[in-house]
């Protein structure tokens, strides 16, 4: 191995090894049996106050990954903590605070499980009047289990603390943090039916990615118990949530099924992963209908990662991103035998890709926690964006076509680190709504992971799309199999100014469908200012090559600023084969209850993989004629503009952005398509429908579009 190809590895594992750091690590080989496999410390959060409540926090630190531990009620299996304390005479132990638990499945058996180091706060009430500089060290024996996925070890610690020495741990800050907060309001429940009914007072706005309800109780009254591993259902309405439990019929003796249900319920309502609320329920009406709420299994977070990684990589095959990658991979080899050069221009542009991808990420994020309902490549849905976009695509297209000749922007000179830096920002930029096929699930993750976590994944995807172009300059051998400069360079610099125009003519397409005809107009004699400004300038002389591009910046800003005000505000539906309705919540119940099967799907003109979808496998012949013959209904949401309805519908199916496609057969919940339609796809789901209802066959309407937009 070469010393460049070694640089690269180096460079390669040293950005994985940051995003490993954040990864839980897989499995591991046999476990080690011993007494510490999860080690426990007693710790306070100062001295205590007489009168007052005083807290003091039991810490478990596995000793390798594989161990886990258990939530207060286990589950299937496992063992829930006892705690035995040695306390001053008045003293007195509240009950354990818990985080949100994880659910892990081991042989069909549900386990309400901790993994990695976690901390459970027990609040002591110190009476009136103790005297805290002569109480005696308090002790506590804490009996748990410590589990891996083959095996079991009871643990016992026996601990001790002096009230009278203890500090202020600044753990506790972290620690409070990760206690499930107590909700405010009280919960109902019901149970009918083998069927355990929580409502639950909850915002409606307030977004659910992986709900779960963890019931405290183990014994729910006539031999009932909740069946741990069944599939709960999840429901609104308006400002209540409404959790479903499937319970399990004990076989037990007939003096314990006679008793009753409980008075009390309490649990844990977790939103995702380690994020939910405690609350206490008592018995009263739940209703048992309403808008349901899809529940969604997350994948490993390390499966995230690499799959962002992935389909990083894989963008640089697309339209938009493969002209500017190849033409600056020609600039390295321009660059000839100048290593250090190829090394720094490889960096800077991996550093503008990762800063435009984890930018546009924490934007992303940042807008949707202050309540805007916006979803990945929403860039793409501001006219002002789509603007500057089109202006610089224009620019870039006549300068490779020989137009003129601007240093300053020429992606197939030999550059300085700004310039390579400023085109992977281009590349990451362009290269967002080309994301959706390949790495849906973890952009879907980002927007309900927390913070940090979100912006590994968008690290992730920027790594992958920079690499090629990092290897290629960090290692010479891939350079030397680049074609050696000459003349047939400017003929592929020209032949590449092809797809940078029609990516210009794709977005002033966008611009008539996002603004209607006055602001496509308006977009279409900007790109006709920019290339002739650009030309004057850039045929007179190079070195007035600033000046022309800041004549043309201040064109493009005065257009950012005047043209997004001719914006429509109705802009025509575009015209499908399938005759779609607008998609609408109400216009989507409306057509399942009419008993035929039902096509949606989600789409955006700017959406590269959408069009392509579409060509392929919706927008054709066969494809209208099963769909006649089944009697499916189809709608359409197009999230070209903003639409707070569909980005909330994306969101509660886990799609970040589009597409998205749904399929409901008659009587039944949707089932989410692959974001990659083959040709006979909607042919065969259509032709495998039940057969075509009564009306379908005598040819009665389809339902209207009521209340759809």
């Amino acid at each position: 191995m070469d010393g460049g190809a070694r640089r690269f590895a180096w460079a390669v594992l040293a950005l994985l090894a940051a995003l490993a750091l954040l990864i839980p690590a897989g499995a591991a080989a046999q476990p080690e049996i011993a007494d510490d496999n999860i080690r426990a410390e007693l710790a306070a959060d100062g001295p205590p106050t007489a009168g007052d409540e005083w807290m003091l926090a039991l810490h478990f630190v596995p000793r390798t990954d594989e161990w886990h531990g258990y939530w207060s009620n286990p589950g299937d299996a496992g063992l829930g903590m006892e705690l035995a304390w040695d306390l001053p005479r008045g003293w007195s132990a509240g009950e354990p605070l818990y985080p949100v638990p994880r659910r892990l499945v081991i042989g069909g058996l549900m386990n309400h499980v901790y993994e990695g180091p976690y901390t459970v706060l027990v609040p002591i009430r110190v009476p009136r009047g103790a005297n805290i500089e002569e109480i005696e060290p308090i002790g506590v024996v804490a009996d748990y289990l410590a589990c891996t996925d083959k095996l079991c070890v009871p643990q016992r610690a026996e601990l001790e603390l002096d009230p009278a020495a203890a500090d202020d741990d600044p753990r506790f800050v972290r620690w409070r943090a990760s206690i499930a907060p107590m909700l405010d309001s009280r919960a109902n429940f019901a149970i009918e039916d083998r069927r355990l009914r929580v409502g639950i007072p909850l915002p409606a706005d307030m977004a659910l990615s992986a709900p779960h309800l963890f019931v405290e109780e183990r014994e729910l009254g006539r031999g009932l118990r909740p069946r741990y591993a069944g599939e709960q259902t999840f429901f609104r309405d308006g400002d209540l949530l409404v959790a479903e439990v499937p319970l399990d019929q004990l076989n037990l003796p007939a003096e314990i099924v006679r008793e009753p249900e409980p008075t009390r319920l309490e649990g844990i309502l977790a939103f995702s992963h380690d994020v939910g609320v405690r609350f206490t329920a008592v018995p009263g009406a739940v209703p048992s209908a309403g808008k349901p709420v899809p529940v969604r299994e997350m994948p490993p977070f390390w499966i995230l990662v690499f799959g962002a990684l992935a389909g990083g990589l894989l963008l640089n095959v697309m339209p938009c991103v493969f002209p500017i990658l190849s033409l600056k991979a020609l600039s390295l080899a321009r660059a000839g035998e100048s290593q250090a050069e190829a090394r720094r221009e490889g960096f800077a542009y991996t550093a503008g890709v990762l800063t435009a991808c984890i930018g546009l990420g924490a934007l992303l994020l940042a807008l949707r926690s202050a309540g805007e309902a916006v979803g990945w490549a929403f860039q793409l849905q501001e006219p002002g964006v789509v603007i500057g976009l089109l202006a610089l695509a224009t620019a870039i297209a006549a300068n490779l076509a020989g137009v003129f000749e601007l240093p300053s922007i020429s992606l197939t000179r030999r550059g300085e680190p700004a310039g390579a830096f400023a085109t992977g920002v281009l590349a990451a930029f362009v290269a967002t709504p080309c994301t959706g096929p390949f790495m849906a699930a973890a952009l879907g993750a980002a927007l309900v992971l927390p913070p940090f976590e979100a912006l590994v994944l968008f690290a992730s995807l920027g790594l992958g799309l920079a690499l090629p172009f990092l290897a290629i300059g960090l290692i010479p051998a891939l350079r030397r199999l680049l074609p050696r400069p000459g003349p047939w360079m400017e003929t592929f610099r020209r032949i590449m100014a092809v797809p940078m125009a029609l990516t210009a003519l794709a977005l002033l397409w966008l611009c008539f469908r996002l603004g209607g005809a006055a602001f496509g107009w308006g977009a279409a004699g900007l790109t006709v200012a920019t290339v002739a400004i650009l030309a004057i300038v850039g045929r007179r002389a190079a070195a007035r090559s600033g000046a022309g591009l800041l004549a043309v910046l201040l064109v493009a800003g005065a257009a950012i600023a005047f043209l997004p005000r001719l914006v429509s505000e109705e802009v025509e539906a575009a015209e499908s084969l399938l005759d779609p309705l607008p998609f609408s919540e109400a216009a989507l119940a409306d057509a399942r209850a009419t008993g035929r099967p039902v096509f949606v799907w989600f789409t955006a003109d700017w959406c590269v993989s959408c069009k392509v979808n579409e060509s392929v496998a919706i927008e054709r012949e066969a494809t209208r004629e099963a769909f006649l013959n089944a009697g499916v209904v189809t709608l359409r949401g197009d999230w070209t503009r903003r639409d707070p309805a569909i980005t909330e519908f994306l969101s509660d199916h886990g799609a970040a952005g589009v597409p998205l496609y749904l399929w409901y057969e008659p009587g039944k919940e949707g089932r989410q398509l692959p974001q990659v339609l083959g040709p006979d796809a909607l042919v065969t789901l259509a032709r495998a429908a039940p057969d075509r209802p009564a009306d379908v066959a005598q040819g009665k309407p389809r339902p209207d579009a009521a209340g759809a937009r």
